[in-house]
């Protein structure tokens, strides 16, 4: 691994001392452009090409941590990954690609670990009302997430190879074709890691012995991560066609291999060779798509599968040498998905939108105990199957330029149960041309229904429970000025108000397991910030900043469940008060400097808010930085990267009892050959 390192570093030095640099003059060009109908009060953040492929080695997780106000809670390093929009709980958010809905319809929520940016060309976070015109039960927000075709022309080839610390090699590889009618790509993403970092145990306390075996003093131990190692593979094949007559055609699939072992717990004690507590999956995402675009209409529809195998074993030694079987899961979802939508311009002052999508859902879930006390074994689990429907119409009046309104309207089927009318009413106006300071407002009702494992679960589900419902309050004054050739300053400031009835929680009962109940009654409301600040230091110095905070207070409000229930009037568990995250880049030439720092307050780890050590998780930052160097030869594009994560060697949890790394290391090399 040393050896490897030092290879590279060399190599970086004899590229950076031989190579060829060059300037390129490259001409102005204006752009304008207005704001689209589409577009009309909707509240959203962007994240560009430039951020979402920064590294090979990022997940999506690792992009939203330092470019949003969204709070990502991970379980350790590659491992699960979920997102908190505004204070609600991960099954909130609605993750789309390419259209297709792909929260898992056991757990309703995404792992964001899984999905790599390198595979994202497009992302989009919609917060609150926003949400409603891309799908229903979005109560927090939703991610849109979408691949685009490369538009080249003939062969094209990139390669990336990473090395970083914790013998972690990461791998990317991206081959593509494009005539005037084809664009054909394919992706392919590898990363294995013995991830076996050190921290300091704060869970454990070490003894200090004098001469007379008196304890004199303790200490917090410094451990490596144990059996923690993981192997992913994505591939990602998409191809593209254009009749040139209006029509278009998309093929895009996506499959997962990923196998990863769950580290022991900083309580565990034992060698990691006495467990095995191992996570697979095997996942096949589809989607088929035709466009047929007109001068003032389009239509298109679209249709896919999502096929994923899941397993969870948990193996120990009892103490005889023998690795037994404790707990061996496994989980097969089938779903197939049919949409189809259109929009039509009457005039530049209306645009009207429908859509209509279908997803049906056929899910095997089986876990098998082994009960060692009893002797005996214990098979529990579910065979279901649900069709969920979900149908939208808008309608957006731009009366004037400086004026918009829409009004949104979806109805939503969940097996044979319907969700009341869900309506979503934005207005936007420009207060000030000077400055272009635009004003933003809606107000929506939204409803969740509850997961399959919320209703089927054996033991524990619960077929009782009401669909979550909540209304959303959101308002958005945003500015952007600039000096062209000098300088663009943009920024937001947001408030958001939501109330969620019926909140789901899993409680424990008096049979020894738990079972989900409709207890909560929550309140969240907060501020977003956001700014971006480009300056042209000079012809050949760049700078560009970009920074977000958020305040987000969630309070449960509901009545209390029991004498001793302490949670009501308190903070959600494991939901930041703040949260804020500052990225720059300085740019010279061929070089690129990043820095990126992001901050979380205190997060209480159980609903009554108890302040002990295990009740709390400290506030913490994180800072990353980055060196890139480009070369542009005759024969290829090549660049150099080198990057340092957890500078200040922060420690730090974002989940109880999963200890994250300190100071860590990656080197990157990416080819891109000329033809």
């Amino acid at each position: 691994m040393r050896r490897l390192v030092v290879i590279l570093a060399l190599l970086f030095v004899v590229v950076a001392a031989t190579a060829e640099e060059r300037t390129v003059a490259i001409r102005e060009v204006t752009v304008l452009g207005h704001r689209p109908m589409k577009e009309i009060g909707v509240q959203q953040t962007k994240l560009d090409s430039v951020t979402l492929k920064e590294n090979v080695a990022l997940s999506l997780a690792d992009v939203l941590s330092f470019n949003s106000s969204i709070f990502v809670k991970s379980y350790g390093r590659a491992t699960l990954s979920t997102v908190s929009f505004r204070g609600t709980s991960p099954s909130h958010t609605q993750v789309s690609w390419n259209g297709m809905k792909i929260n898992n319809p056991m757990l309703g929520m995404t792992d964001f670990s899984m999905i790599p940016s390198y595979f994202i060309d497009d992302a989009s976070l919609l917060a609150g009302t926003s949400s409603v015109n891309e799908s229903g039960g979005g109560l927090g927000g939703a991610v849109k997430l979408s691949t685009r075709p490369a538009e080249n022309r003939g062969f094209g080839l990139q390669f990336i190879q990473g090395v970083g610390s914790f013998k972690t090699f990461d791998e990317f590889l991206r081959l593509t074709y494009g005539s005037e009618r084809w664009q054909v790509s394919t992706r392919a993403v590898y990363m294995c890691s013995a991830n076996d970092y050190k921290y300091r145990n704060h869970d454990k306390k070490e003894n200090i012995y004098d001469e007379e075996m008196n304890i004199v003093g303790q200490y917090f131990p410094i451990e490596r991560n144990r059996s923690g190692a993981y192997r992913d593979l994505h591939i990602l094949q998409e191809v593209y066609y254009n009749t040139l007559r209006g029509d278009r055609f998309s093929l895009n699939a996506w499959y997962i291999g990923s196998n990863r072992e769950l580290a022991m717990l900083t309580t565990d004690y034992g060698e990691g060779t006495d467990f095995d507590n191992r996570q697979r999956e095997q996942t096949l995402r589809a989607v088929l798509g035709w466009d047929h675009l007109r001068s003032n209409w389009r239509t298109g529809v679209k249709a896919g599968y999502i096929y994923s195998w899941m397993a969870y074993d948990y193996k120990r030694d009892p103490g005889n040498g023998i690795m037994t079987s404790m707990t061996r899961s496994r989980s097969n979802i089938n779903t197939l998905y049919l949409q189809g939508d259109g929009e039509y311009h009457l005039s530049d002052k209306w645009l009207f939108t429908a859509n209509i999508a279908a997803y049906q859902h056929f899910v095997l879930s089986r876990d098998k105990n082994i009960i060692l006390q009893q002797g005996g074994t214990g098979i529990v689990g579910y065979d279901k199957a649900r069709v969920e429907l979900s149908g939208v119409v808008s309608a957006k009046y731009r009366p004037i330029e400086r004026f918009g309104v829409a009004l949104t309207l979806r109805e939503e089927m969940f097996g044979n149960e319907f969700t009341p009318l869900i309506p979503a009413l934005f207005l936007d106006g420009v207060l000030s041309k000077r400055g272009s300071v635009i004003l933003k407002a809606s107000v929506s009702r939204n409803y969740r229904f509850p997961t399959l494992n919320d209703r089927y679960f054996l033991p524990g589900g619960n077929p009782d429970l009401r669909p979550e419902s909540g209304f959303t309050y959101d308002a958005e004054l945003s500015f952007k000025v600039g000096k062209a050739e000098r300088y663009s300053l943009s920024g937001s400031a947001a408030w958001f108000e939501s109330y969620i009835d019926d909140w789901i929680q899993w409680l424990p009962t008096t049979k020894g397991f738990f079972s989900p109940r409709n207890v909560k009654r929550v309140h969240s409301y907060g501020v977003n910030l956001k700014a971006n600040l480009t300056v042209d230091i000079t012809k050949d110095w760049k700078l560009a900043l970009d920074g977000t905070f958020a305040w987000t207070p969630s309070i449960n409000i509901g009545e209390k469940i029991s004498a001793g229930d302490q949670s009501v009037g308190k903070q959600l568990p494991y939901v930041p008060r703040l949260t804020s995250n500052v990225v720059g880049r300085l740019s010279y030439r061929s070089w690129a400097f990043l820095y990126k720092w992001c901050y979380y307050s205190t997060r209480y780890t159980m609903s009554s808010n108890d302040i002990s050590l295990s009740g709390t998780l400290p506030p913490y930052f994180m800072s990353n930085i980055s060196l890139e160097k480009s070369f542009d030869f005759r024969w290829a594009d090549l660049s150099l990267k080198g990057t340092i994560n957890n500078l200040f060697n922060e420690e730090y949890l974002s989940v109880l009892a999963r200890p994250m790394p300190g100071i860590n290391f990656e080197l990157f090399l990416s080819i891109r050959p000329k033809w």
